[in-house]
């Protein structure tokens, strides 16, 4: 027959580790906004929030920290967040990460081309602080075969699209640097304004 203290000892090791947080990487040259982002999702204990005041920074943290997800601006100096977009699905190793675009621009067009760059979720602000930890989570529990799917989705829509609408979506936002968004998976996650 087994000692309390034996048993207790068994139990202990039977028992799983915690599983580890997931690390957030939270992109936006407003210190506001990060700050508030870092905040509502280190609320709760639920992740680890890493942060960076624009694209290329952002792109450098990403390379350093390798989060697991990441919420990013689209109006930013050096690289915008299409651009950051863009780079992490173009790259083999980093595609399957989660992307968040969290941004004032609410049009349909700039929405379209967040998509169309390869974001899983598109957010506008002012955003509920709630919706944004729902979403966060909701990214995270994708699949990379979820992704391929919805990519496989998009190139579906994207043949259906008005004459134009790529185009539109395509051609260079105001204000976004130069770039045009075009090629990745998804589509939009909901906004909450």
């Amino acid at each position: 027959m087994r000692t309390d203290e034996e048993l207790h000892t068994q139990e202990v090791a039977e028992t799983p580790p915690p599983h580890p947080r997931k690390k957030v990487l939270v992109i936006d040259d407003s210190r506001t906004i990060r700050e508030l982002v870092r905040h509502t999702l280190a609320m709760g204990g639920e992740y680890d929030v890493v942060t960076a005041e624009d694209g290329a920074d952002g792109l450098k943290q990403y390379y350093h920290e390798r989060p697991d997800c990441v919420v990013v601006d689209v109006m930013m100096p050096n690289l915008n967040g299409y651009q950051f977009v863009r780079c992490v699905r173009g790259d083999a190793d980093s595609s399957h990460t989660p992307l968040v675009i969290l941004t004032a621009l609410a049009s349909d067009d700039s929405r379209l081309t967040g998509i169309l760059s390869g974001a899983d979720a598109y957010v506008t602000k002012p955003f509920d602080t709630g919706d944004l930890r729902s979403i966060v989570r909701r990214v995270l529990a994708m699949t990379p075969e979820d992704r391929a799917q919805r990519l496989l989705a998009l190139a579906e829509v994207d043949g259906d699209l008005p004459d134009g609408a790529a185009a539109n979506a395509a051609r260079e936002e105001p204000g976004m640097n130069g770039v045009a968004g075009a090629g990745g998976p998804t589509e939009a996650g909901g906004d909450s304004a």
